[in-house]
């Protein structure tokens, strides 16, 4: 690489101090002055020294390389040793190899541009397209984007451009340094870029014109030195640098602003003060700008995206602008990429180098948008012109492109760069197609490993194959999660990772990461990567395993905070992947509230330590899906010494514990009644006996009925108030208690289908927080312990009978205002939870009169995946659910309510039989009768 400086350049002022310094050979030994006469000989001189010095300056001038001329005179000698005292000596570095040293050569004396200026020759008019259907196509496009852009952006008009506040507005208190670097290799432009750039409204602070292996090396040099101006330095190396090179050149620079332009540019009189001013205004300073940009491809309606070059389509995209198809723009638009010429501080010039370019051949415009927007939020924009004043204008002479014929219509050149632009989109740069049309879909997968892609596979091909869902897959790519082995795993074919098709994305976190062993560069690849994405697809929730690496969950949380529309984190246990492929059939209204609801269990204890340890048991062998849970202990003021130290060392890895102790003995009634009260409307409370046993798919049962029934927002059911576990085998409400199977009860309609019961469940059930605030108003304001006292008195219920009951109450309330639960069928009445029927407060209790038969309460748990029971293995639509009354009878939801308002003995007296009590569900109060 080389550079010269021309003659006026002072020292410390020229480009060769940013690249290398120079030696500049040795300090004579300073002369002793021994005599007087010595002095005299020296006065004497003193005018053949004044004569002499006008022909020294020329050798003295820091733009000569004296180490190449003779000693013409020892005082040339002396000037040759004074220099390294003006001059800096400078060391020679290099790039490439010896022959890439940074070269000084001199300016040949006395030359002016005239001499040697050399001009492109265009004696051909500017392309026009007279096929009117592209014209019609590209015209209709591009007033798509621009009408899109005014109406979400403001697309600005020069004019008003130019009216905006800036912080390098002409007139203004300062003034910005902008260095352009003139990239050249064969074109005759360079006379007429410095030419224009000479007389620019806003004066440049640097000029460095770069030739990389140029053939033309030579002739460029002899044209920068003769314009004989210290502010323009020429750059050379051997090696061609490409298309990156200018831009390893532009992070040198100390201005305030860049601009990088191509060969073929003459930009008008005006660009640098528009672009200054632009620039320095804030809705435009994180932005680079430029005169023509390009629109990448929108989606075909195969679902698939054209090459950027097909032709006679719509979808291809555009280029802006367009003199061929007379497309000009009147107002500024962002763009998914610009080309030959770049606008932008110098700040932002590193972001180009962030992650390693897909290639250095070509690409080098959409690697800077794709890595601006990636990593600075940084947009594109082409600015628009005057078409009545050319000094506006960035592109003065387009015909310049066609003098000489780029790379980009080869077809390997092409191939590449179409590889490039999906391989962005692919990871997450927003394009205007993405912009414009925002996606939906319900779920995007992110895999870090082989191993992780695997274990998620199942759930994804559920999502993939169910009608109306779409679901995609990230991976890591490169060393961690190679595309290819991927698709492998799951028997796709490989070439599904090359298809520009949406269906699984190589983030090629090595790109960024390289050989560094730190936890940063995969954070931040993960996080940009996977916040374009969401950004694009808008899926329901972003799903991946819990024992990910640490820092990639940070990366996707932080990636699915960012999506305004609601995007949940879902992080799987391995063990539980293949067990929710339920997730599939919920609405992708509903998914997005998976990690809303907070269940905490419940458990009321005494002095059955070894019924405690069977409970605890099935907990911990429970299927959970990375929810925090907590468990707390509710002992009376018995509780037995055994029984303390199992609840002491229990350990719970799913959330806090917590444990309660009573100091004077409650009972039943409010043991039960107060193990739980709900901090918010999201928290639900499952309530257990320590005679209770839970199915290990007990968790999975709450949470999808809670995500269908209750988190759907497309679904209203304000009538449930609790989720059971347990499914009855006797109608508990009649004196007989007859034998009950809903197996056989709702064969017609499907013999496991789950049914509302307007009976609530004591052995294992999930109490909703708006209905539990509301019952413990109620059992408040009608409890005592005379039950006869009670007013509530429900036709031909043995339930009238029950005495310090805390479930009697909440029967009485669920039956006045017509609520429900929702129960599980499954064969052989298998369920969540069985009830052991073992001794306590109630059962074989002194005062009981009832005889309690065990085979009519215990049931087998569930130990299979109930999804396969279920009809057309998902939980049916409300519509479909069918209810049952008190006494197991089929009622409507509405029949329900007119049986209570019949009744007529809720805390309000309601005078409208077709009028219940509503309440206050933030405070449990009755407020007022409201019509069902």
């Amino acid at each position: 690489m080389g550079f010269i400086r021309p003659p006026t350049v002072r020292s410390g002022d020229y480009i060769e101090s940013i690249f290398g310094e120079y030696s500049a050979g040795k300090q004579k030994p300073s002369r002793k002055l021994n005599s007087a006469k010595f002095v005299t000989a020296l006065t004497c001189l003193q005018f053949a020294f004044a004569v002499y010095a006008t022909g020294l300056l020329y050798y003295m001038s820091p733009s000569i390389d004296l180490r190449a001329k003779p000693d013409f005179t020892w005082a040339t000698k002396w000037a040759h040793n004074m220099r390294n005292y003006i001059v800096t000596p400078h060391v020679v570095s290099h790039y490439q190899d010896s022959a890439s040293f940074l070269k000084s050569e001199n300016f040949p004396a006395m030359v002016l541009p005239a001499e040697v200026c050399e001009y492109e020759k265009i004696d051909f008019s500017q392309k026009k397209s007279n096929d009117e259907q592209m014209i019609k196509m590209k015209r209709e496009l591009y007033d798509d984007v621009l009408g899109y852009q005014r109406k979400n952006l403001g697309s600005e008009s020069l004019e008003e451009l130019m009216k905006m506040k800036s912080k390098w507005a002409l007139n203004g208190p300062k003034k910005p340094k902008v260095t352009v670097i003139l990239n050249h290799f064969k074109r005759k432009t360079l006379c007429a870029q410095l030419d224009s750039l000479l007389h620019q409204t806003l004066p440049f602070h640097h000029v460095w014109v770069l030739a990389f292996g140029s053939p033309n090396e030579a002739s460029l040099r002899r044209i920068a030195g003769s314009y004989n101006d210290s502010r323009i330095s020429f750059i050379s190396s051997n090696y061609d640098f490409k298309y990156y090179g200018r831009f390893q050149i532009a992070l040198q620079t100390e201005a305030d602003l860049v601009y990088i332009l191509d060969d073929d540019m003459i930009p008008g009189k005006k660009m640098l003060q528009m672009l200054s001013h632009v620039a320095g205004t804030e809705k435009y300073e994180n932005s680079v700008l430029g005169s023509i940009g390009r629109i990448l491809p929108f989606r075909q309606k195969d679902f698939t995206f054209p090459s950027y070059r097909k032709f006679r389509s719509k979808e291809a995209g555009l280029y802006l602008p367009d003199p061929a198809y007379d497309i000009t723009l009147d107002r500024i638009l962002q763009v998914d990429f610009l080309s030959s010429s770049w606008f932008l501080s110098a700040e932002l010039v590193k972001a180009l180098f962030i992650e390693k370019p897909f290639t250095f051949s070509t690409g080098e415009d959409l690697h800077l948008s794709y890595q601006l927007q990636k990593y600075r939020n940084a947009g594109s924009f082409v600015l628009p012109v005057d078409p009545n004043d050319k000094e506006t204008w960035g592109d003065s002479e387009h015909r310049l492109a066609y003098v000489s014929e780029t790379t980009v219509i080869f077809k390997n050149i092409v191939e590449v760069r179409d590889n490039q632009w999906w391989k962005a989109l692919s990871t997450g740069y927003i394009t205007q197609w993405a912009a414009m049309y925002p996606q939906k879909i319900d779920a995007l997968f992110y895999a870090h490993s082989i191993d992780e892609f695997k274990a998620l596979g199942p759930l994804l091909e559920k999502f993939r194959g169910t009608v109306g869902k779409k679901a995609y897959i990230a991976v890591s790519g490169g060393k961690f999660c190679p595309c290819e082995d991927a698709a492998s795993a799951l028997k796709w074919p490989r070439v599904v990772c090359k298809e520009r098709r949406f269906k699984i994305f190589d983030l090629e976190v090595g790109a960024i990461l390289g050989v560094s062993n730190s936890e940063v560069p995969v954070f931040q690849a993960v996080y940009s990567s996977m916040k374009g994405l969401i950004k694009i697809h808008n899926p329901s929730v972003v799903i991946t395993v819990a024992d990910a690496d640490p820092n990639v969950k940070k990366a996707l949380k932080m990636a699915t905070e960012t999506n305004p529309n609601g995007t949940a984190l879902v992080l799987l246990p391995r063990a539980s992947i293949s067990k929710v492929l339920w997730m599939a059939d919920l609405r992708s209204t509903a998914l997005p509230n998976w990690n809303k609801m907070r269940v905490s269990v419940n458990i009321i204890t005494q002095n059955r330590a070894q019924s405690l340890l069977r409970l605890l048991r099935s907990l911990s062998n429970a299927y959970y899906l990375g929810d925090e849970i907590s468990l707390s202990f509710n002992m009376d003021s018995k509780v037995d010494e055994e029984t303390i130290n199992v609840v002491s060392t229990f350990d719970w890895p799913h959330g806090p514990k917590t444990l309660r102790r009573r100091i004077i003995q409650g009972g039943l009634i409010r043991a039960v009644s107060e193990s739980w009260y709900p901090a918010s409307d999201d928290d639900f409370g499952l309530l257990l006996e320590d005679d209770i046993e839970v199915s290990p798919y007990y968790f999975l049962w709450i949470k999808y009925a809670l995500l269908a029934y209750h988190y759907d927002p497309q679904v209203s059911f304000p009538e449930l108030s609790s989720i059971s576990l347990y499914t009855p085998k006797i109608v508990e409400v009649v004196k007989e208690r007859p034998k009950w199977n809903p197996t056989d009860f709702f064969k017609q309609i499907h013999p496991h289908t789950p049914y509302l019961h307007q009976l609530p469940c004591s052995w294992g059930a999930v109490f909703f927080p708006k209905q539990w605030r509301e019952f413990y108003v109620y059992m408040n304001m009608r409890f005592t312990e005379n039950a006869k006292a009670n007013p509530v008195q429900i036709p031909k219920s043995r339930t009238n009978g029950w005495q310090a009951s805390w479930k009697k109450f909440l029967i009485d309330m669920m039956y006045l205002r017509g609520y429900v639960s929702l129960y599980p069928n499954f064969p052989n009445q298998s369920s969540f939870s069985t009830n052991h029927m073992e001794p306590g407060a109630h059962i074989a209790a002194k005062d009981n009169v009832v005889k309690h038969n065990k085979t009519d309460f215990e049931v087998p748990l569930l130990m299979d995946d109930f999804r396969n029971f279920l009809p057309n293995q998902k939980l049916p639509p409300l519509s479909k659910l069918p209810s049952l009354n008190l006494f197991n009878m089929p009622v409507s939801l509405k029949g329900l309510k007119a049986a209570g308002a019949k009744l007529g003995q809720d805390v309000l007296r309601c005078n409208n039989v077709s009028e219940i009590v509503a309440v206050n569900h933030q405070t449990g109060l009755p407020a007022r009768c409201m019509k069902f």
